[in-house]
C-alpha cells in the first residue's frame, strides 16, 4: 500500500503533521517541550541504573510520561487519522481490483534462482514474478483487501500443492482445476464460506476441514489452508 503512494502524498501528509506540531508547541501546549525533555530525563537515568527496583519504576514512569505526551499530541492524532484513512481507502480499492496470483510452471530455470511465488508483505499488493518460475508453495500473510489465487494456469507437482494464507481482513478466492483434488482447512473469526456446492455457511469463531472423495488416491492434489480474522472463502472450479 505505502509503495504505491506518490511522493506528493507522503510529502503533504508530513508537511502537515510538521506545521500542527510547530502550531502546537507554539501556541496551544508550550509545555510540550518541557513535558518530552524531562520524561526523556527520567527514561535516561532509569535505564542507566535500571538494575536498581527504585531506577526501573523511574524509567517506566518515564516511559508512560512520554507515551501519553505523544499521543496526545495534534501532529500524532492527525498521522494516525490519515494512517486510518489510507488503509480504508486501499481496502476498497482492492475489493474492486483484487489481487490475482497466478503461477505458472516451466522448467528452464534453476531451482536454487527461484523467487517466492509471492513475497512476503503484510500491506500492498502481491502479485507473481513476470519472469518464467516453477511452482512453489505459496505461504503468504495479507493484511488487508481481497486476494485471488487461480491454478488454472498451472502445472502442479505430482505430490501435493500447499497454498497457506493467513489474512486479516478481506476475502480469499481460489479457483481450482476440475481434475486437481482438494484438501481444505479454513478458519475464521466472522465470515462465509463457500466450497464447491457447499455455499454460503456462515462462520463465527469456526474451523472448516473439507476433502474431496478422491483426495487420499489420485494426483494431482492440492492442500489449502486458510485463516481470515474477518471475510470470505470461496473456493470454486474452473
Amino acid at each position: 500500500m505505502f509503495k504505491r503512494m506518490s511522493t506528493d502524498t507522503v510529502n503533504i501528509i508530513l508537511l502537515i503533521g510538521a506545521a500542527l506540531l510547530v502550531l502546537e508547541v507554539a501556541f496551544f501546549n508550550g509545555g510540550l517541550i518541557f513535558s518530552v525533555i524531562f520524561s526523556g530525563v527520567l527514561l535516561y537515568f532509569g535505564w542507566k541504573n535500571y538494575k536498581k527496583l527504585i531506577w526501573k519504576i523511574v524509567f517506566w514512569i518515564g516511559a508512560v510520561s512520554l507515551f501519553v505526551t505523544v499521543i496526545n499530541m495534534m501532529a500524532v492524532r492527525f498521522l494516525i487519522i490519515a494512517v486510518l484513512v489510507l488503509l480504508i481507502r486501499h481496502y476498497y480499492r482492492s475489493k474492486n481490483e483484487p489481487e490475482r496470483i497466478e503461477p505458472v510452471f516451466y522448467e528452464d530455470i534453476p531451482e536454487s534462482e527461484l523467487d517466492p511465488i509471492v513475497k512476503q508483505k503484510f500491506f500492498g499488493d502481491e502479485s507473481t514474478p513476470e519472469r518464467s518460475y516453477k511452482w512453489r508453495d505459496i505461504n503468504v500473510q495479507g493484511g488487508f483487501g481481497d486476494r485471488v489465487v487461480d491454478l488454472s494456469n498451472t502445472v502442479l507437482p505430482q505430490d501435493e500443492a500447499v497454498i497457506s494464507i493467513r489474512h486479516f481482513i478481506g476475502d480469499v478466492n481460489i479457483y481450482v482445476p476440475y481434475e486437481v483434488e482438494v484438501s481444505i482447512q479454513h478458519s475464521a473469526i466472522f465470515g462465509r464460506a463457500a466450497i464447491f456446492q457447499f455455499r454460503n455457511r456462515k462462520l463465527m469463531n469456526q474451523v472448516i476441514d473439507y476433502k474431496t472423495p478422491d483426495y487420499a488416491v489420485k494426483k494431482p492434489r492440492v492442500k489449502i489452508i486458510t485463516s481470515i480474522l474477518s471475510g470470505d472463502l470461496e473456493v470454486k472450479r474452473i
